[in-house]
C-alpha cells in the first residue's frame, strides 16, 4: 500500500522510551524491569517517568529492591502506567506495576553519544539514579500496526538501538541481572534497547 504524506490517526504521545529487562539466566524470570519515558507531547504535556521494578515478582517490600516511579509528572507517569507501560509484554500482569511507588523526581539529564553507550540521569528526595545502555549495536526502524502493537489500539513507530551491557545505580547500589537477546520482530535484538522517536498513534 502506498503511504500517505500524513498519518491521519491520533498522537497519543511522543518522546523516547528505553528500557532495560533483565534476567539472571535466559530462561529464568525478569528480575530487574525498567521503562524511561522522556515524553515531548502527550494529553498531559510533558514530562519523565522512570518506572523501576526491582522486585517485579512481588511487592517491593525490601528498601533495597522497591519497586518505584521516579518522574515530574505523576499524572503523566499515571496514564502512561495505566495505557501503555501495562500493556508491555514484560509488564502485563506483573505484581510490581500493580504496588508501584510514585516518587518525584527532577534534574532528568541524557548524555553519551548514543554510538557507543547512553545514560539518563535523575535525581530523587535521597539521591541520584544513573541508567546507562553500552555496547551499542546499529540502529533500525520499528513500525508495528495496530494489531501487532503492545497495547491493541496504536500504531508504534520507534527507532530502536540494541545494548548488550548495562550499569544501573540507584544511590550508589546496583540491579540484579543482565540483558539477553530476544527476537522483535523476526530481528535479533536485546531486552535492553534505546528506543527513540517513539510515538504511538491511535486508530
Amino acid at each position: 500500500m502506498e503511504r500517505i504524506p500524513v498519518n491521519p490517526g491520533a498522537v497519543d504521545w511522543s518522546g523516547e522510551n528505553p528500557g532495560m529487562y533483565l534476567k539472571e539466566s535466559a530462561e529464568g524470570p525478569f528480575v530487574t524491569l525498567v521503562s524511561f519515558f522522556r515524553v515531548v507531547r502527550s494529553p498531559h504535556g510533558r514530562g519523565h517517568a522512570a518506572f523501576l521494578l526491582l522486585d517485579p515478582q512481588g511487592e517491593g517490600k525490601d528498601p533495597k529492591r522497591p519497586n518505584l516511579c521516579v518522574t515530574d509528572n505523576e499524572l503523566l507517569a499515571r496514564y502512561l502506567k495505566d495505557h501503555f507501560v501495562a500493556s508491555f509484554a514484560a509488564f502485563r500482569g506483573v505484581a510490581g506495576l500493580t504496588h508501584v511507588r510514585f516518587e518525584p523526581g527532577s534534574n532528568f539529564v541524557a548524555s553519551g553519544d548514543a554510538l557507543t553507550s547512553y545514560t539518563e540521569s535523575f535525581r530523587r528526595a535521597d539521591g541520584e539514579v544513573r541508567l546507562t545502555w553500552e555496547g551499542l549495536g546499529d540502529a533500525f526502524l520499528v513500525e508495528f500496526p495496530k494489531d501487532k502493537s503492545a497495547t491493541g489500539r496504536h500504531e508504534m513507530f520507534s527507532l530502536f538501538i540494541n545494548a548488550s551491557g548495562v550499569q544501573v545505580s540507584i544511590n550508589g547500589r546496583g540491579v540484579l541481572g543482565r540483558p539477553f537477546p530476544r527476537d522483535v520482530a523476526g530481528k535479533a535484538s536485546s531486552t535492553a534497547f534505546l528506543a527513540f522517536s517513539e510515538t504511538w498513534v491511535q486508530w
